[in-house]
């Protein structure tokens, strides 16, 4: 794996724009995109990560066997078409691409799709979130691959279209256990240049082989008109928001909401507004320490102002909604279970709670970074109301990269503050696996997700979900802040980029 701890100084920022700029760019070939992510990928192999800066980099070189359109709905990659599933939909057979090639020059076949899976099954999140509904993974011939499971699962195409903790697909030779030997992958860019702490310079790989299809959302034709991508680390907002401005970057993700206006009269960049992008999260530790009483769970929850913590992130209601629904209006899965549950500051009842429980005064650690200013802000205002309901609160502010090794170690950490995008398939959030790092289960909830991924009649699932939403407002899975909207910016000339919680560039261009 490729492990990084620093983040980019301005100097080795500056001396990458100036040594890779003055390239012309077209809507034919040619061309160098900088673009400035809120951290380093801390591993260069997907399925080893759920963090949102992983899926961004590595989707340029590894590929699914589907991915997702533009209205969300699984569809081919590698894959040739949509699979054959059998009438008891435990069965998937799943022709793949002929003539696709590896990075090293090696062609793809069902061998190395076979042991890509079963890896994937092994060693990622969302793997072994399913790996024990999966019989078997086998190939039929060359480019067929067939997938037996022991109970439907309804959300299979839609978990294998994800682009982090990703069922990609490796060469067969490449696969060494845990490991990967190199970061080989069939995608339209391949690895160039790697400078710890600096820069990934993804460039043009020429081999590769496109979906001939229409583009749509992820999937379809993938140009690679870009000679080259450049992923540079910028744990600073105001940095990122400068180096766009003065035309160092393309493109900045995470930029802060009162800079709106900023690159809105900019003669150079432009601002990209995700609405709604997703939710902030505070995800609660279940394995060990004060939160597994739910008394103490109980007391976080209401303790929480949400609409004060939003406000004190965004500053503006253009940028957040108090929503405490797991999935806002616009979506079916919009239910209003367990909703008066959701936090409004209330101290005396967080104290009640806390009283009801055997919270001996061990600090609360709240662990969160400042790479995402708005994280911070949240913890902030809220510090401020738990230690009126009696919590003694640990603030434990570090990088992001950081923060992303410690939640995998429950030992250090009680709740720590992090965000997803909208997922259409409520299954595939991490937060409701009990796979996920912070281990919440029950009885109730498992048997409630193993129902609804094993229907497929939508007003069913619709109903199943609502039920979901109140056991998470009664267990206190983890804490939805609201919805938010996520601000992006980039340069005025760069086309081709579409809105999507995870910035892609193989059809970019200037």
């Amino acid at each position: 794996m490729y492990k990084t701890k620093k983040i980019a100084t301005l100097a080795s920022i500056a001396l990458l724009s100036s040594s890779l700029s003055g390239v012309a760019m077209s809507n034919t070939m040619g061309g160098v995109v900088n673009v400035a992510i809120i951290g380093e990928a801390d591993t260069l192999d997907p399925m080893m990560s759920s963090k949102d800066v992983v899926g961004t980099v590595t989707q340029h070189i590894y590929e699914t066997l589907f991915t997702f359109d533009s209205s969300w709905a699984p569809a081919p990659l590698l894959a040739d078409g949509m699979p054959d599933v059998s009438s008891d939909g435990l069965t998937y057979t799943i022709k793949i691409r002929q003539g696709v090639n590896f990075h090293d020059g090696s062609s793809m076949d069902s061998a190395d799709v076979v042991d890509s899976l079963n890896r994937w099954l092994s060693v990622a999140s969302r793997g072994k979130s399913i790996a024990s509904k999966v019989d078997s993974v086998s190939a039929l011939d060359s480019h067929t691959v067939e997938i037996k499971l022991n109970s439907v699962y309804s959300a299979l195409l839609s978990l294998m279209s994800m682009n982090n903790a990703a069922a990609v697909i490796y060469p067969q030779e490449n696969i060494k256990g845990d490991d990967l030997a190199a970061p080989i992958g069939t995608g339209p860019y391949k690895v160039g240049e790697y400078k710890a702490d600096q820069y990934l310079q993804l460039v043009r790989y020429d081999g590769y082989s496109s979906s001939k299809a229409p583009i749509d959302g992820a999937a379809g034709s993938r140009a690679g008109y870009l000679d080259e991508i450049n992923f540079i680390p910028v744990g600073d907002g105001s940095t990122r928001l400068e180096g766009l401005l003065s035309g160092q970057f393309d493109f900045a993700e995470s930029i802060a909401a009162e800079s709106y206006a900023r690159l809105e009269s900019s003669s150079k960049a432009e601002p990209v507004l995700l609405a709604p992008y997703g939710w902030p999260m505070w995800v609660i530790n279940h394995k060990k320490g004060i939160m597994t009483n739910l008394n103490v769970r109980k007391a976080l929850q209401a303790a929480l102002p949400a609409e004060e913590m939003l406000y004190a992130a965004f500053g503006d209601e253009k940028f957040y909604k108090a929503d405490g629904a797991l999935y806002p209006e616009g979506f079916i899965w919009n239910s209003d279970a367990g909703l008066e549950n959701y936090g409004t500051g209330d101290t005396k009842k967080a104290s009640a709670f806390l009283k009801a429980s055997d919270y001996d005064g061990s600090p609360l650690r709240i662990l969160t970074s400042k790479q995402y200013m708005w994280h911070f802000k949240t913890a902030e205002v809220a510090k401020v109301y738990l230690e009126q309901a009696g919590f003694k609160v640990q603030m434990d502010v570090v990088d992001w990269a950081t923060l992303g090794q410690r939640r995998n170690n429950p030992d250090l950490w009680d709740v720590f503050l992090s965000h997803s995008p909208y997922i259409p398939e409520p299954s595939l959030n991490g937060t409701m696996q009990a796979t996920y790092r912070s281990g919440w289960t029950n009885g109730e909830k498992e048997h409630l997700m193993s129902k609804f991924t094993s229907v497929t009649d939508t007003a069913e699932r619709v109903a199943i979900w609502s039920q979901i939403q109140d056991n998470y407002f009664e267990d206190v899975g983890f804490i939805k802040l609201g919805s938010f909207n996520s601000l992006r910016g980039k340069s005025q000339s760069l086309k081709g980029v579409p809105e999507t919680p995870w910035p892609f560039f193989w059809n970019a261009y200037k």
